[in-house]
């Protein structure tokens, strides 16, 4: 096989962020997506999803275009079969083997979801199947499940991808995967797993058909700012040159990930509204998390100002937020109750005091209690020996 990205690019995982924005995006983003959507059916000859988009109620049914789209797939279906069997009569298994994936491929194409499938899985089992073929069978089929959004296909195809991949798997392979797990794992809640995915990959990101760069570091410096510590933010996220190369297209996670680092919380809750209005609410990976990310990272700004002092009046805490004291105290007085912020609340004083958990007393009572359980065994196992 000369490229395992020629089988990786379908489908167009865009079309689906297309259709995302029809159904969710402000009426203008919904329009152009409208647009660009259709432009993409028509490109792909995409007959079965244009067809399902039409039963579904995000577009309206244009008979001459379905028949448009269902005369050209089907034509280039019967040429693809055709190839298959030349390829059977007068070439080797390798030759068998592409010109089957390039048929599975053009399945998953045109939104043939289940063929496409099982097209893909019958190449998967034949015994002249290289590794890098299997790998790249994986990746169609993961794509397939990324764009449909099966979770369980999708989790199943990266564990299967690992397997390959340690197996043998060459260096742009093992890259792609990376970079596909890590957008995956941001649309899981899984901000851990994405944030360090996504440092281990982003020197060498190679996965357009993914997404373009941007909206990549767009994905993991978000996973990145609600997982990893002030200083390493600064050293492994805002000072990457990668990073440094597309912040003109995410001004406000950028502005997110500097005014954080920097202590400057009144820009940073700007920051956090603008990174919801413009990210959050717009990735079909993100758009379920938007509430939970937007809370958790006021609570790290809360957590990060109170470090810094014993107390502190609401009215200076709310001014460094840019916000009122009413809210201040709403905000504070929820999430010192749910055990996320360790401070008390002077309503009288008007003062926040910081209350921070003992952990060298937390430790030592933990050796305690190990010490305790491990002086129980020995003693029970001295009296089995004994006997």
């Amino acid at each position: 096989m000369s490229d395992g990205a020629i089988f990786a690019k379908k489908p167009e995982l865009s079309l689906a962020q297309y259709k995302f924005a029809v159904l969710n995006g402000t009426p203008e983003q919904s329009k152009a997506a409208k647009q660009k959507l259709v432009d993409g059916i028509k490109q792909d000859k995409m007959a079965s999803y244009y067809a399902m988009l039409v039963a579904e109620g995000v577009l309206q049914e244009d008979r001459a275009l379905a028949r448009e789209l269902q005369e050209a797939s089907v034509a280039e279906l019967a040429e693809l079969d055709k190839n298959v069997e030349v390829a059977k009569e007068e070439h080797g298994d390798l030759e068998q083997n592409e010109s089957s994936i390039h048929r599975a491929v053009f399945l998953a194409q045109i939104g043939e979801e289940e063929k496409a499938h099982t097209a893909y899985e019958e190449v998967l089992q034949r015994p002249t199947t290289t590794l890098n073929q299997k790998l790249d069978i994986v990746f169609g089929k993961l794509r397939l499940g990324m764009f449909y959004y099966r979770p369980i296909i999708v989790q199943r195809e990266i564990d299967r991808a690992h397997e390959l991949v340690n197996k043998g798997g060459d260096w742009d392979r093992r890259n792609r995967l990376k970079a596909f797990e890590c957008v995956w794992r941001c649309s899981q809640r899984q901000f851990k797993e994405a944030s360090d995915l996504f440092i281990e990959c982003l020197s060498t990101y190679a996965s357009p058909e993914l997404m373009p760069l941007s909206e990549f570091v767009c994905h993991g410096t978000i996973a990145c700012a609600v997982t990893m510590s002030r200083s390493d933010i600064k050293k492994k996220v805002i000072d990457a040159p990668e990073v440094v190369e597309v912040v003109n297209y995410i001004p406000n996670v950028d502005k997110l990930l500097r005014s954080l680092y920097d202590c400057k919380y009144a820009d940073f809750f700007v920051a956090l509204a603008g990174v919801e209005t413009d990210h959050l609410s717009v990735s079909r990976y993100l758009f379920e998390h938007r509430r939970y990310y937007t809370r958790e990272m006021r609570i790290r700004s809360y957590a990060q100002l109170l470090e810094s002092y014993l107390s502190l009046t609401i009215k200076s805490m709310a001014d460094s937020f840019g916000v009122s004291q009413e809210f201040i105290d709403k905000e504070l007085s929820r999430f010192v109750a749910a055990g996320r912020l360790h401070c008390v609340i002077d309503k009288v004083a008007g003062i926040v005091e910081t209350n921070r958990p003992d952990t060298k007393n937390a430790q030592y009572q933990t050796t305690i209690k190990q010490g305790d359980m491990l002086l129980n065994r020995i003693q029970k196992l001295s009296g089995i020996i004994s006997v």
